[in-house]
């Protein structure tokens, strides 16, 4: 089993790092100018070695402007290090058909999860677009993750509330699994209360440091919802190791901490060894 896992990190391309809806995270990143190189893979696994990180779930990015980082970007990624990544397919909202379509032939290829990012299209999870693909991820036995409290970028955080909008989702599928990265807040209490009804609804800590969990949030993570958390970084915008700097002030004892850094997401993702040669 991995020791750590990061449930949401993204290897950006270009068009993700310079889009304009990003120019506050590239102010608070200290690059304001933007970037004028692509990242390489290797800094992305630079990253993750130097915080532990065995397993990284790497997304793709699809918006109504069309795709920041596409999931044919996202499987030449993986198959560089097969043995680190795995893949996250993203899906075009404006063509619900064609995304189930190519959801499905990802899986086939390895993918381990769906992820749309509402804020991103301006549409909440309950929109009549989402349905096909939740169905899908029902048929073929993968999570859907997706992003869930205010938004960083330059958009409105309205689709990021936890109820009334994750409660619907699971009342009408409660056989999707659905993971909820960014903690929620300021609505973290709501996640929790969901996370609670819902025993397929899972909480991912991206985008927030250990230091800077709401008290709430831990408390679940060290009592009732240890099977429930999933630790997630966000990067590039959060390194994994940033995110992990203070991991002990948490207080976790060893199996709540083995079950957050990896257990949880090893059983919520069904990952399992991948490499050369395998599917």
């Amino acid at each position: 089993m991995p020791q750590i896992v990061d449930a949401w990190m993204q290897h950006p391309t270009l068009r993700h790092s310079n889009h304009p809806m990003f120019a506050p995270l590239r102010r608070w990143m200290g690059m304001d100018g933007g970037f004028t190189e692509a990242l390489p893979l290797e800094f992305t696994i630079q990253a993750m070695d130097e915080a532990g990180v065995d397993v990284g779930l790497t997304c793709a990015w699809y918006g109504p402007e069309g795709p920041l980082i596409d999931n044919d970007e996202v499987a030449g990624f993986v198959a560089r290090y097969p043995d680190r990544l795995r893949g996250v397919v993203g899906a075009d909202l404006r063509t619900p058909m064609d995304a189930v379509r190519d959801l499905r032939r990802r899986v086939d290829e390895g993918f381990v999860a769906l992820r749309v990012i509402p804020w991103l299209w301006e549409l909440p999870p309950v929109d009549r677009r989402y349905y096909p693909l939740y169905a899908a991820c029902v048929d073929l036995g993968i999570p859907f993750c997706t992003q869930v409290g205010h938004t960083g970028p330059m958009r409105p955080s309205e689709t990021g509330r936890p109820i009334p909008y994750i409660d619907q989702v699971a009342i009408d599928f409660p056989e999707l699994v659905i993971v909820c990265g960014h903690i929620g807040y300021p609505w973290t209490t709501e996640m929790i209360a969901v996370a609670d009804k819902h025993p397929n609804v899972y909480i991912d800590t991206s985008a927030y440091a250990t230091h800077r969990y709401p008290a709430e949030l831990v408390d679940y993570l060290k009592g009732r919802g240890a099977t429930k958390v999933l630790f997630g970084s966000n990067y590039p915008m959060m390194t994994p190791a940033r995110a992990l700097a203070q991991l002990d002030s948490l207080g976790l004892d060893d199996e709540t901490a083995e079950r957050f850094l990896a257990g949880n997401a090893t059983r919520v993702f069904g990952l399992a060894p991948h490499g050369p040669g395998d599917a």
